[in-house]
C-alpha cells in the first residue's frame, strides 16, 4: 500500500489541486499569432493581387503589378527571343531561386521554422489534431495507442467522443476553404467569390472546388502527418538542409537529469511525446527528428511540467557547439523510430 503522504502528493501534482486553469504558454501564444497572421496573408494575397497567376489574362501579378515574361509576344512573333530569355531569368528563375535560398538558408540554421510557425497547412494539421485528440485520445487515426489523459500541468485532459461530430466537418470546412483560396490564385478572386455567393460559378470552377475539397478532406482526415513528413517538397528540402548542419538549432535534452523524466506524467508517460503534433519523440537523436517543425510544443510542455522545479526544464533549444554536444551525448541504441536517447 502506498504511503498516505505520497498519495496526497501525487494527487496534488497530477490532478492540479489547487492548480490554475490551463494557459497558453507564451512561446505557443506567439506562434499562434504568427500562424494566424500568415494564414490571413495567405488568404488575402490573391484578393489584393500581391501574388497570383491569372489563367484568364495569362500572366501573373506581383505586388499589384502585372508580371509578364514576354513568352506570349514571342509566340505571336511580336517579341524578341533575347528579351523573353532575360525576362524568364529576371522575373522567374531569380525570384524562385531567391525564395528557395531564403527558405533553405533559414532551415539550415534553425530548422523547419516555416512549417512550424507559418505554414497554413500545418495550422490545419494542429487544429484537426486537437479536435481528434479530444474525440479519441489520439492525434491521428493511425496512432497505435492513446496519449496520456493528462495535460502537462497535471490536470485531466479533456476527452469527449461527441467531438467526432466536429472533426469531420472541420476537415471538410478547412478543405473547402483551401480549395477556394487556391482557386483565387488562378482565377480573378472577385469573380470567384461573386460566383460563389450568387451560385453562378463556372462549371470548371465547380469541378475544381469539388475535386480539391474531396482530396484535401481525405488528406486532412487520414494523411495530414504523412504529407508533412513525406509529401511536401518544401518541408523535405528544409529537413535535408537542417539535418546536414551539425550546429543547427535542435531541441536539446539534459541527459544528466534523465531520471526526472520517469516521473513526468503518471504511468511513466512523457508530456513532450504526448504533445508533438508530428508524432515524434523529442528526446531523440537528430536523424529520428527529421520531420521536426520546431514548433516548440515539447519545450513548452517540459517547461510547464517543471515550472516548480528549481533546476528548470530538461528540453530547450540549443545551437552551434551546444547542438553538436547535444547530439554527441546521445547513444544510438536503436535502429527504429523510438526514444533511443532517453532509455531508462
Amino acid at each position: 500500500m502506498a504511503k498516505p503522504g505520497a498519495s496526497r502528493s501525487s494527487v496534488r501534482r497530477f490532478h492540479g489541486q489547487p492548480e490554475k486553469m490551463i494557459k497558453i504558454e507564451r512561446l505557443q501564444r506567439y506562434r499562434l499569432l504568427a500562424q494566424m497572421g500568415f494564414f490571413t496573408l495567405f488568404t488575402v494575397t490573391p484578393i489584393f493581387d500581391l501574388f497570383r497567376y491569372d489563367l484568364t489574362e495569362r500572366h501573373a501579378y506581383f505586388l499589384t503589378y502585372p508580371w509578364h515574361l514576354g513568352i506570349d509576344e514571342l509566340m505571336a512573333g511580336t517579341g524578341e527571343a533575347s528579351t523573353a530569355v532575360i525576362n524568364i531569368i529576371l522575373y522567374l528563375f531569380l525570384p524562385v531561386l531567391g525564395t528557395g535560398a531564403l527558405i533553405i538558408g533559414v532551415a539550415w540554421k534553425w530548422g523547419r521554422l516555416y512549417c512550424g510557425w507559418l505554414c497554413p497547412h500545418f495550422s490545419v494539421v494542429e487544429t484537426i489534431n486537437r479536435l481528434m485528440l479530444i474525440a479519441s485520445g489520439k492525434h491521428s487515426v493511425w496512432d497505435k495507442k492513446q496519449t496520456p489523459p493528462w495535460e502537462p500541468d497535471g490536470t485531466p485532459a479533456k476527452r469527449d467522443k461527441r467531438y467526432w461530430l466536429l472533426v469531420v466537418p472541420a476537415a471538410i470546412g478547412f478543405a473547402f476553404a483551401w480549395a477556394l483560396v487556391g482557386l483565387t490564385y488562378l482565377m480573378p478572386p472577385f469573380q470567384v467569390y461573386h460566383g460563389l455567393f450568387t451560385f453562378t460559378l463556372y462549371k470548371k470552377e465547380v469541378i475544381f472546388l469539388a475535386a480539391a475539397t474531396t482530396v484535401l478532406s481525405l488528406e486532412f482526415l487520414f494523411a495530414r502527418h504523412l504529407f508533412c513528413r513525406y509529401g511536401c517538397a518544401v518541408g523535405i528540402f528544409q529537413s535535408f538542409a537542417w539535418i546536414v548542419n551539425k550546429k543547427a538549432m535542435v531541441v536539446g535534452f539534459d541527459r544528466k537529469r534523465l531520471t526526472d523524466c520517469a516521473s513526468c506524467l503518471p504511468e511513466r508517460n512523457s508530456a513532450c511525446d504526448a504533445v508533438c503534433p508530428m508524432r515524434l519523440k523529442p528526446r531523440n537523436v537528430k536523424r529520428w527528428m527529421f520531420a521536426c517543425t520546431q514548433c516548440g510544443q515539447c519545450i513548452s510542455a517540459c517547461t510547464t511540467v517543471n515550472r516548480n522545479n528549481p533546476n528548470g526544464q530538461l528540453l530547450r533549444w540549443v545551437s552551434n557547439e551546444d547542438a553538436r554536444r547535444n547530439e554527441a551525448g546521445f547513444s544510438a541504441l536503436s535502429n527504429t523510430d523510438e526514444d533511443a536517447g532517453a532509455k531508462l
